[in-house]
């Protein structure tokens, strides 16, 4: 009897588009008080999105408002700063 392959969930990137594995990806969420942050271990609770793990897949997903829309807030540009700063510091 064959085993079944374990089917590895995908996710969209929201600065490049492309498909990939979901531990490849980055989570941006919003928790229920409204704050936005990443979430390395994918585990936090509230509205999340994926971004490729490079910064510029990050700052095309805010120029584009892809970003907004997806967590359904306005991100203001000091959070943007932090999420970058947050972003160097986790890699």
């Amino acid at each position: 009897m064959e085993q079944k392959k374990k089917k590895t969930p995908e996710r969209q990137c929201l600065g490049c588009g492309e498909h990939r594995p979901k531990v490849e990806l980055l989570r941006v969420v919003r928790d229920p008080e409204g704050n936005v942050s990443l979430d390395f271990t994918g585990k936090k609770s509230g509205r999340g999105a994926y971004i490729c793990k490079n910064v510029a897949c990050l700052k095309q997903a805010l120029r584009k408002k892809s970003l907004s829309r997806s967590l359904e807030c306005e991100i203001p540009e000091t959070v943007f700063a932090a999420l970058e700063a947050q972003f160097h510091a986790g890699e």
